[in-house]
């Protein structure tokens, strides 16, 4: 063969196999077992997406690693909002040498507070409307764990953790675990739309001796 077949030859592009069925280009040495590949390219939105997976993660990592967002950092900020905590408890300390002046609380100050603390942290369990929801209604006279504000204090400071529920005691000051327990006490005897079914027993608060009574009384008359 001349040098001259032979560059012809080589220059010569390979020819294209078409698959019969398909009509689609075959990828030439890529077969096993008889099987071969389809030239098939990806679709447009899968490529677009692909590629925007890969903006999001060097973003991602920016904020991270770089300026460190505490808003994608848990650990941040969990320490953000109880150094929050930490200044709105200082803020209610009396400074040292001062005589602390006692602040008279209406009810509609107390039930506000318990309000607030129930939608932020209580409703996402027990309801907007404390109907119930995961965690029981608290609409009714019936109780799991008792129904008196000693029984409810212990459940908020202790939690329930076989129910998922966990302890507050270091993430809500004494004020706002009274208020929130006045505001739950509150919903009793309320008509929420779709409550849950009654769970526990029902609670019937304990009179006062009649000596207790008395005492009250007495102090009243005074």
């Amino acid at each position: 063969m001349s040098t001259l077949e032979e560059k012809q030859n080589d220059n010569k592009q390979p020819e294209v196999e078409i698959d019969e069925v398909t009509n689609v280009k075959l990828i030439g040495g890529h077969e096993f077992d008889g099987i071969r590949e389809l030239e098939n390219p990806l679709p447009p939105w899968l490529k677009y997406l692909f590629y925007a997976t890969i903006v999001f993660s060097a973003a991602y990592l920016i904020l991270l690693f770089v300026f460190k967002d505490d808003s994608i950092i848990q650990d941040l900020e969990y320490q953000k909002e109880m150094a929050e905590a930490r200044g709105e408890l200082e803020k209610e300390a009396p400074e040292e040498g001062v005589e602390a002046v006692a602040v008279v609380r209406t009810e509609e100050d107390i039930l506000a507070s318990g309000e607030k603390t129930f939608t932020k942290i209580c409703a996402v369990c027990h309801g907007k409307f404390g109907e119930g929801l995961v965690g029981p209604n608290f609409t009714d006279e019936y109780w799991i764990h008792g129904g008196s504000r000693e029984d409810q204090y212990k459940i908020i400071i202790n939690g329930v953790i076989e129910k998922g529920m966990i302890s507050y005691k270091n993430q809500l000051s004494e004020t706002q675990i009274q208020d929130v327990i006045s505001y739950i006490h509150s919903l009793k005897g309320t008509n929420p739309p779709n409550p849950k079914a009654p769970e526990g027993e029902k609670y019937v608060p304990e009179e006062k001796p009649e000596a207790e009574k008395n005492t009250t009384e007495n102090a009243v008359d005074a």
